[in-house]
């Protein structure tokens, strides 16, 4: 999957996203670590978006993917903050702690610091829930190259591509 950095591909994505979540009848909540609420940003800047737009949780920390969305201990500890898992997680703790029907989650490390050998900057992991439907579910991981901005913008892009995907099946 193509994922574009530009400024204007992410606007015309949220659109195309908030159309068919509201056209489906369908509310979304997000979870997001290095974006920090850059996706629940770019969906509600769409007027009308409360039709579509149920919630947002920004959980940098552990803690926070513990408290708020139920991300087990033993999940952070054996794979990481940055991992599928993690993010699989995170989205399934999203619709347990909402009333949205579809969720997605980023949890990843944008730069320029915080790297390691297993995830190097740029290193971004995405989960995606959908109420009902478990094919729904799903995850990714995704190596981003560019400065912080670049890394978080290709993310939001990408989680983005990914609800679209859902909504088109």
């Amino acid at each position: 999957m193509t994922v574009s950095a530009d400024e204007g591909a992410l606007d015309i994505l949220a659109v195309q996203v908030g159309a068919r979540l509201k056209a489906k009848g369908l509310m979304i909540a997000t979870a997001e670590s290095c974006t920090g609420g850059w996706v629940g940003q770019a969906l509600t800047a769409i007027a009308g978006s409360s039709d579509y737009y149920e919630r947002g949780f920004i959980t940098y920390s552990n803690a926070a993917k513990q408290e708020l969305l139920r991300v087990p201990a033993a999940t952070l500890r054996d794979f990481g903050a940055v991992s599928e898992e993690t993010a699989r997680a995170m989205a399934a703790g999203t619709l347990a702690n909402s009333h949205a029907q579809i969720a997605l989650s980023i949890t990843g490390v944008a730069g320029p610091g915080g790297g390691t050998e297993k995830n190097p900057v740029g290193t971004v992991c995405f989960g995606w829930a959908v109420k009902g439907d478990p094919s729904g579910a799903g995850s990714a991981r995704m190596l981003f190259a560019g400065d912080r901005e670049v890394v978080r913008r290709q993310s939001v892009i990408f989680a983005l591509q990914g609800v679209l995907q859902r909504l088109e099946h």
